[in-house]
């Protein structure tokens, strides 16, 4: 596996400091992604997060959550100002991303979008966020990934 990825030269780029995390990735998990994630690397739900794409309205928007929580699209959609809000089918969010699912991650898009933090997530002193391929996280300040990425935060999940 490459550790290098769209994502991680970005952050390169950005001068920001991560560490890498491989792990076994289960494509058929019964459990979430990020849920998978979380208990392959012995981590707590709540510090690794998941990376969704969604549409407010006709915008799309990528939203990054703790695994273990749900999108609350109304509550997405007044963060962003707008009436409705809902999850991105599949294909669109690997086209617009540049990822496959299982391997999203809001760092490197290839067509970047703006990104929204669940609030909660910027009390841990790190988080795990997908790195850009399926398998890999990268461990990083959550300060710093809402800085590089220019993100707003908001209480979006429960």
């Amino acid at each position: 596996m490459s550790m290098a990825t769209r994502a991680t030269r970005a952050l390169d780029a950005a001068q920001v400091a991560y560490r890498l995390h491989p792990y076994d990735y289960e494509a058929d998990a019964a459990i979430g992604k990020g849920l998978q994630a979380a208990t392959a690397l012995g981590l707590s739900p709540e510090r690794v997060l998941k990376t969704l794409m969604a549409w407010v309205d006709a915008r799309p928007v990528c939203v990054v959550i703790p695994s273990d929580r749900q999108l609350q699209p109304k509550a997405l959609a007044a963060a962003c100002a707008g009436k409705a809000a809902r999850m991105m089918e599949v294909a669109e969010a690997e086209r617009r991303s540049g990822y496959k699912v299982g391997g999203v991650s809001p760092f490197g898009q290839q067509r970047p979008v703006p990104v929204w933090f669940e609030q909660d997530a910027l009390e841990q002193a790190r988080v795990w966020i997908n790195a850009g391929q399926r398998g890999l996280l990268l461990e990083i300040d959550p300060a710093d990934a809402v800085r590089v990425l220019q993100a707003q935060a908001a209480n979006i999940s429960r």
